[in-house]
């Protein structure tokens, strides 16, 4: 990337951020030469600084709230939930860390104890995302920290301004300023950096197609950490219930909050043929009320616009796509405001089409699928390479213990949305959605290594086997 990096308001089209492209070296360099003294710190030492860094966002709360929703258009209400969620990670990372990578004693041999200690590993590479950009990479950064490891932050070039602003904060509550270094700049910038020999791990979240990429990249490398979130294509399913109405609504949270960009959103649904129709119809009418607009419009809206241009146009190419290949239009996919990147939510029927592109479509279009035969719905919703989030809406016990027990998927949820998971329990997928390391409350699994110890005061041993008889005679010599 040449020039600078620059940041524009979605919904406006305003220019908001402007700054230089960082200096991978550089930057690593910084970290490596900090992140000894931090890991050396009593862990009650980075507790505290972390849990000053609740009480500096609570004081720019509503800074952070409004640069949220401005780089990445979502609503107010939704950036704010986001900046409560980077308060509350703090506690819940602590308590993780105490739970799953804490100190134990062990007796062993001779009067020994064992112990089982965890270390860091030095300097960690964060790549963000731009769908929550102060809450997912937080959720790398914290317990990153916590365990004694430096951090090499890059945002997505669509938030830098986010990203700056988070780093900031940390260093305002005491965060040593090498100790979290911020590297802005494009893919190019993310490669290098996971790249670097230097970094002992890459915590990623992102697409599929650059989390495969890093993947390859670090096939010949066993000893650095890497964990990976990269999204779905999400199945919601929906089978015998009366409450249609309710069953709707889930529906469209699942699809629409966020502006259907989060990992979690449902991007199918599976619904019993002898019921569709109700249940679409419901779907129809409450997506036709949902508001479109900038995120300090009045009244509130439920959307804001998606990130780009780019994005919006990619969304209304894959609309017309699926209707070209069989797709029946339940609710068209408009783009509102000449020039900006606002799409309203789309539902189309694809029961018809042969062959289903697998691809997460990162924004605000539901597509559906009759089905008639239950065990036919879960082959349906396993008809994917991902496997992230899943829900049943409806159903039975035994039809809800059937699919927990045969969906592919790190969430399975009964009558919830597919999105919304909690930061205080694990987070993560299977199949192309990541690799095995999941993230919130698991995240500390990955942000330090065991370490194993035999000790004891003094050196005690002895040998009770295969050694030759003493010749007293020679000693006496």
């Amino acid at each position: 990337m040449t020039g600078p990096l620059t940041s524009f308001e979605p919904a406006t089209g305003t220019l908001l951020w402007q700054g230089p492209v960082g200096d991978v070296d550089a930057e690593v360099e910084r970290a490596c030469a900090a992140w000894p003294k931090w890991a050396a710190q009593p862990i009650a030492y980075r507790i505290e600084t972390l849990r000053r860094f609740v009480n500096v966002v609570r004081r720019h709360e509503d800074a952070l709230t409004d640069l949220i929703a401005r780089e990445t258009g979502k609503p107010l209400w939704d950036a704010r939930a986001e900046v409560a969620a980077v308060m509350g990670k703090v506690d819940i990372s602590v308590a993780a860390y105490s739970e799953r990578t804490g100190q134990r004693r062990l007796e062993a041999n001779l009067g020994a104890r064992q112990s089982v200690r965890h270390k860091p590993h030095g300097v960690m590479a964060v790549l963000g995302p731009y769908n929550f950009p102060a809450h997912l990479p937080n959720g790398h950064i914290v317990p990153a920290l916590l365990a004694g490891n430096a951090v090499v932050f890059k945002p997505s070039e669509k938030t830098p301004a986010v990203g700056e602003m988070l780093v900031k904060l940390y260093r305002e509550a005491g965060v040593p300023a090498d100790v979290i270094r911020l590297l802005t700049g494009g893919a190019d910038m993310g490669r290098a950096l996971a790249a670097h020999p230097d970094v002992g791990g890459v915590l990623f979240t992102g697409s599929a197609q650059t989390g495969l990429a890093i993947n390859r990249q670090f096939a010949a490398q066993p000893s650095k950490i890497l964990a990976l979130e990269m999204g779905g294509n999400n199945p919601i399913l929906v089978w015998d219930t009366p409450e249609i109405h309710a069953a709707a609504t889930i529906v469209v949270q699942s699809a629409f909050m966020t502006s259907g960009q989060r990992c979690t959103a449902a991007s199918r649904l599976i619904v019993r043929n002898d019921l569709a129709d109700r249940l679409i119809a419901e779907v129809k009418k409450i997506a036709d009320r949902l508001i479109v607009d900038h995120p300090h419009a009045d009244p509130a809206p439920y959307m804001g616009p998606v990130i780009d241009n780019e994005m919006a146009d990619g969304l209304t190419e894959s609309f017309l796509y699926l209707m070209s290949n069989g797709g029946r239009p339940i609710k068209h996919m408009v783009r509102p405001k000449k020039g900006l990147p606002f799409v309203s939510p789309a539902i189309i029927d694809v029961t018809d089409v042969r062959e289903r592109p697998d691809v997460e479509l990162f924004g605000p279009l539901l597509q559906v699928i009759r089905v008639d035969d239950f065990a036919d719905a879960i082959c349906e919703a396993n008809n994917t390479r991902y496997g992230l989030s899943a829900s049943l809406i409806g159903g039975s016990p035994e039809q809800y213990n059937q699919f927990w027990s045969n969906v592919r998927a790190g969430v399975v949820n009964w009558n919830r949305p597919t999105n919304g998971s909690a930061s205080n329990a694990p987070f993560g997928g299977v199949g192309i959605s990541g690799n095995h390391r999941p993230g919130a409350y698991y995240a500390a699994d990955y942000c330090a290594y065991p370490v194993v110890s035999a000790e004891i005061e003094s050196p005690r041993a002895s040998i009770g086997v295969g050694l030759r008889d003493i010749d007293v005679g020679a000693m006496g010599d």
